[in-house]
């Protein structure tokens, strides 16, 4: 019994069945397993990606907490929310801020403007930055520096403590505005800042004022210092006491010339936000500063300066040669300025 093959066949079955089918059920269970761990990671892989995304979403919500001012829609372009890399605005984050440039001629009363504005405690007018001839040397340099202004970067005497409302500068149309006047106006258009023109209806007043200012650049008058602007009747009255040569052959020219300018910055810049004002206008009508702060949409309040006049009264009192002026303008079209006096 023992040698029959059939007996011998049956039982060597009987003994390897039970050896493959554990192997073959744990070849099963090992797939089962590994397809479940690959659903098992595609699932929490999209779950992580979709709450990166959310978290993405937050931070953004977060960084747009301010709430939208009440204003028109057409100003929306002038509101900005500048982020000084220099200090923290805390507080004042959510305060929108306007940007301004007050574009003028030298000796048209941009300095005591610039003082009445930052007489208010939510403005700050930095001054006349670009007579640093290196910050105009180029378009790059010019975009550059008024980046750094109108981000609050540009630290000066009349930055504000309070929250600023309106931050700007003042440029003298010499100083690269003329020449860059095209990436000028869109940096303007682009970037929502708005014009002040301040400009002198009296040219030859103007003309005096700088040839007065040019003189003392090199006598310096006043014990040895020279100023552009005072801040007492007698150092005035000082200053005031030189009485420049007008040359009389050129006088047309120099006033055609200083009102040409005028009337080219105004063209250049007719497409930005702009308000046009007169030095004489805002000496004589204080509701002009009214108008400057309802345009820069600021609270009203009363503007105030410490400077002092420095040429008061009749024209012919401060020119050496004023019989010669008188002849060379009688007759024109800029004989006016012989008699458009004010106190």
């Amino acid at each position: 019994m023992a040698d029959d093959p059939g007996f011998f066949s049956k039982d060597s079955f009987l003994l390897k069945s039970p050896k493959r089918s554990p192997l073959v059920l744990r070849m099963v269970v090992l797939v089962f397993v590994m397809v479940c761990g690959v659903y098992i990671f595609t699932i929490c892989l999209k779950q992580i990606s979709s709450g990166t995304k959310d978290g993405l979403l937050k931070v953004e919500v977060i960084e747009r907490a301010c709430p939208e001012p009440n204003i028109e829609p057409w100003e929306i372009p002038y509101v900005h929310y500048p982020k000084p890399k220099t200090f923290s605005r805390a507080e004042c984050a959510c305060n929108p801020v306007r940007y301004f440039a007050i574009l003028s001629m030298q000796r048209s009363g941009s300095g005591w403007f610039e003082t009445l504005l930052n007489s208010h405690t939510n403005i700050s007018s930095n001054g006349e930055i670009f007579s640093v001839k290196v910050r105009r040397s180029n378009v790059s340099t010019i975009l550059e520096t008024l980046d750094k202004v109108y981000n609050l970067d540009w630290l000066t005497s009349a930055s504000k403590n309070e929250c600023t409302a309106a931050v700007g500068l003042k440029w003298m149309l010499n100083q690269g505005l003329m020449q860059h006047h095209e990436e000028i106006v869109e940096y303007f258009k682009t970037r929502g800042v708005s014009t002040i023109f301040l400009f002198r209806r009296n040219l030859l007043r103007r003309m005096i004022s700088v040839l007065a200012n040019s003189y003392d650049s090199h006598a310096k008058l006043l014990n040895g210092t020279h100023k552009s602007h005072v801040h007492s009747t007698k150092e005035a009255e000082i200053l005031a006491s030189y009485k420049p040569f007008i040359n009389a052959t050129t006088l047309i020219p120099n006033l055609r010339q200083a009102e040409d300018t005028t009337t080219k910055a105004l063209e250049y810049f007719k497409s930005t936000r702009h308000i046009i004002l007169y030095y004489e206008d805002v000496l004589k009508n204080h509701t002009k500063l009214v108008e400057v702060q309802e345009f820069l949409k600021v609270p009203r309040k009363e503007l105030k300066s410490r400077q002092v006049k420095i040429h008061k009264g009749s024209l012919s009192s401060h020119v050496e040669n004023w019989g010669q002026v008188q002849n060379a303008l009688k007759g024109t079209q800029y004989e006016r300025f012989l008699y458009n006096d004010y106190r």
